[in-house]
């Protein structure tokens, strides 16, 4: 394919304008080829708009912590039709040498099936199709979810159809200008066991490579076969994860009599947001199911709107993102408020005004799980150490991952629970092997409504929960960046030059992830203060450089009267290590 109309100017300076024109060549859509080809014209009178032209080029997207994710602009390194087909046409390839190892080896001959889904971002739905018709070119089985739904339902939907692959469209809780691509593996007719604890779960490595290197020989965008032979699944897949997701909530959660007529005290009352995203409709069915009145939606951010007009990053760990929701909550004297990121993987709680943090969820959530379904649990290296002491107390196995939940869903094959700090949640491994915010907020539901019959509320939980395992206050603080290279300076800065005092206190250990063996070379670096720490990475989905703090006091003989000053003696020493974390973030940038 030739369009010499869309060429380059040729002032544009070589290799760039050699990459500009054999991209443009092959673009098979025209919206994208327009654009850069105005860029292209504008680049040679504007050296900022040619360094964006540069920075398109410079290098492809590639698999993070969760899939493809970048910016929604034509060219390599951003989100559009060229790049879906090619990494559509990368997924195929791999699928059909898998399968014909697996004939090989005398598995199942039947062409692969890849399930896909899409949220309610800007192309979403677009990339999907596109998704399904390369699949279906290339000679698979390709179904494609009803609408724009939840992640869960995805992630669901792979296990439940025994799928080969599944592929979700979206960008989670990044800004409106992004869009990405998450890759799930099945592999039940490629060979798999059903008890594989990856069946189900994002791709990791190896396969992310290997997928990649499929998607660089892939050939030109435009000349990748399509094909109309895919199908589109009806609701019932819909009904299936509600009504499944509720029995399995219902395992792990309280036992809540929902018609017994004795409690003299109200049912919770909960506000919900889902930041313009596409959990709505999923939840109130859910909660519906489980016998739950409805909860009062914040209406301004109720449907879903791609462009999230209400809030500056549609991120409910984000300051602000969260205002609408509380302020609700305190119009209709909400005992719960809830939120669910716009892929309603993630959920959001809070109490009294107060946000709970991640690991204060995860912890709640841990604890009821343990004491319905003892088992191995599972949390990032970033997360609270709470949970080991928790399972300790439990008498159960506690893995540590990286950041992710493809890697804590692989972490070990009977997993009944796994959580990290950024309000991921898995109550029901089984059910969704990644996290799941329609789930939990059902759980968390569940729980305060069996904890308010007894005149109590999360906050006590937490605080009974302290005085088993001690005070665990986590925080977190985070720099961006719009030149991604100086986060790689600054954690470089770190390894070579790490700080010997901070907040007037000696560090006492450190603990580099690129070289220490236990887990899989990862860009982490932590510093330990005694039993607190401090862990720095980069993001995998945003230009941001992360620091996690955690600062552990016990308390005094398991005492519930001395969890109050445990609680406090931890958030003055957690004040004074974020000031020393920000200041030396400053110099580290």
């Amino acid at each position: 394919m030739t369009a010499p109309a869309d060429a380059p100017p040729p002032e544009l300076p070589d290799p760039l304008a050699t990459r500009v024109r054999a991209w443009l060549a092959d673009d098979p859509d025209a919206g994208d080829r327009a654009e850069l080809t105005r860029l292209c014209a504008e680049a040679v009178r504007d050296p900022v708009v040619l360094a964006e032209l540069d920075d398109r080029f410079r290098e492809p997207l590639r698999f993070g912590t969760a899939g493809l994710r970048g910016p929604l602009r034509a060219g390599p390194g951003g989100m559009n039709t060229a790049v879906v087909r090619r990494a559509a046409a990368g997924l195929a390839a791999w699928l059909h040498a898998a399968a014909t190892a697996a004939a090989a080896g005398g598995a199942p001959a039947a062409a692969a099936l890849v399930v896909v889904g899409y949220d309610a971002r800007h192309r979403s739905e677009a990339f999907a199709l596109d998704t399904a018709r390369v699949v279906a070119g290339a000679g698979l089985r390709a179904v494609v979810l009803p609408g724009p739904l939840p992640t869960p339902v995805l992630a669901f939907a792979v296990r439940h159809l025994r799928a080969d692959a599944g592929v979700m469209v979206t960008a989670s809780h990044n800004p409106a200008t992004d869009n990405g691509y998450k890759v799930y593996l099945g592999g039940v007719r490629l060979g798999g066991a059903d008890q594989d604890p990856g069946r189900g779960a994002q791709l990791v490595a190896p396969v992310d490579a290997d997928i990649e290197r499929r998607i660089a020989v892939a050939g030109p965008a435009a000349a990748i076969p399509l094909a109309e032979t895919w199908r589109r699944l009806d609701r019932r897949i819909v009904d299936d994860y509600v009504h499944a997701a509720v029995a399995a909530v219902r395992e792990v959660a309280p036992a809540v009599d929902l018609n017994d007529p004795a409690p003299v005290i109200a049912p919770v009352i909960v506000a919900y947001t889902p930041l313009h995203g596409v959990g709505a409709e999923t939840l109130t069915a859910v909660f519906a199911a489980a016998g739950l009145a409805a909860p009062t939606p914040v209406d301004e951010q109720a449907a879903p709107d791609p462009d999230f007009p209400t809030v500056r990053w549609p991120n409910p760990e984000e300051a602000g993102a969260m205002d609408r929701a509380l302020a609700l909550g305190a119009r209709i004297g909400a005992d719960l408020v809830l939120a669910t990121d716009p892929d309603a993987d993630r959920c959001a709680v809070a109490v009294g005004g107060r946000l709970l943090t991640g690991d204060e969820i995860g912890l709640l959530l841990a604890d009821q799980v343990l004491r319905r379904r003892p088992g191995p649990v599972a949390t990032t290296l970033v997360s609270s150490s709470g949970l080991r002491t928790l399972a300790r107390h439990a008498g159960v196995t506690c893995h540590e991952t990286l950041t992710g939940f493809k890697w804590i869903m692989r972490a070990d094959p009977r997993l009944v629970f796994g959580y990290e700090e950024a309000l991921g949640y898995a109550l029901a491994p089984d059910l969704v092997r990644d996290k799941d915010g329609i789930t939990a907020a059902l759980a968390v539901t569940l729980i305060a409504t069996a904890a308010n019959r007894r005149g109590r509320t999360l906050l006590d939980l937490l605080d009974e929960l302290a005085a088993r395992i001690g005070v665990h206050e986590t925080g977190q603080r985070s720099a961006r960046f719009t030149d991604v290279s100086r986060i790689a300076a600054a954690m470089g800065r770190l390894r070579t030059q790490p700080p010997a005092r901070l907040a007037g206190r000696t560090v006492t250990g450190r603990r580099d992830l690129l070289d220490d063996g236990t887990l899989p070379a990862s860009d982490v670096f932590v510093l330990f203060l005694d039993d607190d720490r401090v862990t720095f990475r980069p993001s995998g989905t945003e230009p941001k450089l992360k620091v996690y703090l955690e600062v552990v006091e016990p308390v005094a003989a398991g005492a519930a009267t001395a969890v109050a000053a445990a609680r406090e003696r931890a958030r003055s020493r957690l004040a004074e290590l974020t000031v020393a974390i920000d200041d030396l973030i400053a110099h580290l940038g």
